[in-house]
């Protein structure tokens, strides 16, 4: 597995520093994709200017982007999706979290057919686009405080099944998983479908290791998965100086170990 933490460019030289392997932050903050062209690039500049390149962005649709719902406009979803995804290439993103719980939320007394249809109908358009300019999109389940869709691993494996796209994937969420009793069990049971992680601590939402949080049935599903990629913290830290190292080393603790390599041949 990989480590990563989510957090602005300070975050990420120190974490960079520590021995983390990645770092993750949001697509307003990076692509500045409502933006100038003009804008982005010198925001550009200056990340690249401190040496970090993020290979994950969360934080994907603006709340008042809707998706679902009779405000939801797939011309304007294309469009603004377009250009994150073309930022996203020229600053070697590889990775979207589909999080956006303001942009998904179903309006009161909108069919839930209807809002399922047009979550399909938003994955079907993005994947090609996402793909054409090497960036795959995993959707994040969120919990019911957050969101009232996509809420369980299981519903959000769903539509990533019902598009069936290689560049639209699944993402887990310990945090999320955690706050609403989801089932550990289907982290293992759609591993397959996993192209990224989040990891936070039930009670405050803090680094692991930051407070005390039981991650071992869910490291133990991954494993038993196959899952070997990256895993990211989403969580406030409160002294970087000490959550973030105690937070790596915690991870590897609990994460399996890679598997060895094949012993070379005689003749090798």
């Amino acid at each position: 597995m990989k480590f990563g933490v989510c957090g602005d460019v300070e975050v990420a030289v120190r974490a960079q520093a520590l021995g983390y392997d990645f770092a993750e932050w949001n697509v307003a903050g990076l692509l500045q994709p409502r933006a100038a062209e003009a804008e982005f690039e010198r925001g550009w500049e200056a990340v690249r200017g401190r040496g970090v390149r993020y290979a994950v962005l969360n934080c994907f649709v603006p709340g008042d982007l809707k998706i679902t719902g009779p405000e939801a406009d797939l011309g304007r979803l294309r469009d603004y999706v377009g250009t994150v995804f073309a930022r996203a290439r020229r600053a070697g993103v590889e990775t979207i979290v589909f999080g956006s719980g303001g942009a998904r939320r179903v309006p009161e007394g909108w069919p839930a057919e209807r809002a399922w249809a047009q979550l399909v109908e938003f994955g079907a358009m993005l994947a090609p686009l996402a793909q054409a300019q090497g960036v795959t999109v995993v959707v994040e389940p969120l919990n019911r405080a957050e969101c009232n869709v996509l809420n369980t691993v299981r519903e959000s494996a769903e539509l990533v099944r019902a598009v069936s796209h290689p560049h639209l994937r699944l993402l887990v969420d310990a945090f999320h998983l955690l706050r609403d009793g989801d089932a550990v069990a289907d982290v293992e049971r759609f591993a397959p479908l996993l192209a990224h992680v989040h990891i936070a601590t039930e009670a405050h939402r803090l680094a692991p290791a930051a407070e005390p949080c039981d991650f071992k049935p869910f490291f133990d599903a991954l494993a038993r998965g196959g899952y070997k990629g990256r895993v990211s913290i989403e969580a406030t830290i409160r002294d970087p100086a000490v959550d973030l190292p105690a937070a790596l080393a915690e991870m590897k603790r609990l994460a399996p170990a890679d598997d060895p390599a094949p012993p070379r041949s005689a003749t090798a």
